[in-house]
């Protein structure tokens, strides 16, 4: 399955590369996110991994994120890997004008097992959820100014 989302965010692309690219900051436009352990590599860094944790319902997903790109402020990619699935999320940053900028988010994913039923069964799900993230951001990032 493959899709694209994107969002148009009020500020200027360093202050929203900025924003993103900090750990700390994951918490406030995540709140399903419980946790985020890093496991090995250089942090934040390509080949960098890390351990997520997500409530999604009344399930925790634990998920292993590897950096795969960090090419800041054009471009952060990575790969994501839980229980039956396997996503890879490219995220480019473009900037519009001076005080806008726009996150393009182009994700692809691979199931199997129950996972691939899920898919099948519910797949615009996977893209309303990821464009809740990037909505999620958007305020976050826009309060933040």
């Amino acid at each position: 399955m493959k899709y694209e989302n994107e969002v148009k965010i009020s500020l200027p692309r360093e202050k929203v590369v900025r924003l993103f690219d900090s750990e700390e900051n994951l918490f406030k436009w995540q709140p399903e996110l419980i946790s985020f352990e890093h496991i090995s590599g250089d942090k934040g860094e390509v080949g960098a991994k890390a351990k997520l944790k997500y409530t999604m319902g009344k399930r925790e997903i634990e998920m292993i994120e590897t950096i795969t790109v960090k090419n800041l402020p054009h471009e952060f990619s990575g790969t994501y890997e839980a229980k039956g699935v396997w996503n890879e999320v490219k995220n480019y940053f473009d900037q519009i004008d001076d005080q806008t900028t726009r996150w393009r988010s182009e994700s692809y994913f691979k199931f199997s097992g129950f996972m691939k039923i899920i898919a099948f069964l519910m797949p615009g799900s996977f893209k309303k959820q990821s464009q809740k993230y990037l909505d999620q951001f958007k305020a976050f990032a826009e309060e933040e100014a």
